[in-house]
């Protein structure tokens, strides 16, 4: 989870783990610069022909099989499916597609007599991903999401929902293109008691029009963070995106090494004492009140589970010097283990990103909560047991990079 939303899932006690407000420098390597969020008939596309390349395709395509344009449009909903199906897939492709928003009608339209899909929520975020299998050729992406959907109108509070999907992907035409995919429902984590229900109108800043998806990359520099982003308002959002995924990795608590390289490449070089000191202040609260050890483990033998997907973000303000990006995201965390009192649990915060341009990308300047956004649970779906959240926390489960 972000280090901020750890106050709420992953610590013990009353909520008050320092915050990391801060920022830290870059890489001394420079990082070639990648062009990255092309979007084509509302999908993105133009994939690295690698394994993090295809975890990103498998997570947007999913994302973008959750939006409520590509959900209450038809048009829409066909023009994107043959952006992201192979040929051979794309009639078949279109009819799963068609019954997908059949069904999702009545949950996009809430307690509305009809659908309104300005007002219709409809946000799925990637808590994990996991790489089956992969050649050059065709790849196997193994997906834990969460979805929220609802409406902004009438009174019936937009619902979460967990989903568990297996992605095959084939290279053709120079991209990753969708062969197939099958979901079931997947791991369901309680919401944290702390958290209430927000009332219908809460949701309203992340309505179409609004916000926008998350869309992910996976692509990274020769140091293994992501290359430089792109001086536009969408290259802030997607380091903003990143950033709460990396204060969401469990590395974040356990790897002091990796911790302090991340916030080196991640943050503007202004406050890296400060954030550096946060942040290790943060780690160890969790790994002392968790009980963990060097391996991220409890001593029998309990895993450390924490994952941050964004479900949307909004631009507070932007310039191309200093911009404020708000993102709605979920945050996982507890143990993985025997002990069902450190069953990992769902926060929904709302996180602000403070960046400013820097050594050629975007630089987080501070990473604050605001308040929570949070939905209804999972209607009659029964809490996954603790130790089934092991499928999904180890490092090769981590989602990709924006």
């Amino acid at each position: 989870m972000t280090a901020a939303a750890v106050a709420i899932t992953v610590t013990t006690g009353d909520g008050s783990t320092p915050v990391p407000t801060a920022s830290p420098p870059a890489s001394n390597a420079p990082k070639e610069a990648t062009s990255r969020g092309r979007i084509a008939s509302g999908v993105p596309v133009g994939y690295l022909r690698t394994a993090a390349g295809a975890k990103a395709a498998a997570a947007n395509y999913t994302i973008v099989h959750g939006s409520s344009s590509f959900l209450a449009d038809a048009k829409a909903r066909h023009q994107a499916v043959k952006v992201m199906a192979t040929r051979g897939a794309a009639s078949t492709a279109i009819k799963e597609a068609d019954q997908t928003a059949k069904q999702a009608s009545s949950d996009l339209r809430g307690d509305n007599p009809k659908l309104n899909p300005w007002k219709a929520i409809a946000r799925t975020g990637v808590l994990s991903a996991h790489t089956l299998a992969f050649d050059i050729h065709k790849a196997t992406i193994r997906l834990w999401t969460t979805t929220v959907r609802g409406n902004a109108a009438g009174h019936a509070t937009p619902k979460a929902a967990f989903r568990s999907l297996t992605v095959n992907l084939v290279w053709e035409d120079d991209d990753w293109k969708l062969s197939s995919s099958s979901d079931s429902s997947g791991l369901v984590a309680p919401i944290d008691v702390r958290q209430a229900t927000n009332v219908t109108s809460d949701f309203a800043d992340y309505i179409p029009g609004e916000a926008a998806d998350a869309i992910l990359s996976g692509t990274s520099g020769t140091d293994g963070f992501p290359a430089p982003y792109e001086r536009t308002e969408q290259g802030a959002r997607a380091a903003a995106t990143s950033t709460v995924t990396f204060w969401g990795d469990p590395r974040f608590f356990t790897d002091t090494d990796w911790r302090h390289r991340m916030l080196k490449d991640a943050v503007a070089p202004t406050a890296l004492s400060t954030l550096t000191s946060d942040a290790d202040s943060t780690a160890q609260l969790v790994t002392e009140n968790r009980s963990l050890g060097e391996d991220g483990k409890t001593a029998d033998g309990g895993l450390l589970v924490t994952r941050t997907a964004t479900l949307a973000t909004r631009a507070v303000s932007y310039s191309d010097q200093a911009t404020s990006i708000e993102l709605w995201t979920a945050s996982v965390g507890g143990v993985a283990g025997k002990d069902e009192t450190q069953q990992p649990q769902i926060a929904f915060l709302r996180m602000t990103v403070d960046l400013t341009w820097t050594g050629g990308t975007w630089k987080a300047t501070a990473v604050t909560p605001s308040e929570p956004l949070v939905p209804s649970p999972p209607a009659a779906e029964q809490v996954a047991p603790a130790s089934r959240f092991a499928e999904v926390g180890g490092v090769t489960d981590a989602p990709p990079t924006a």
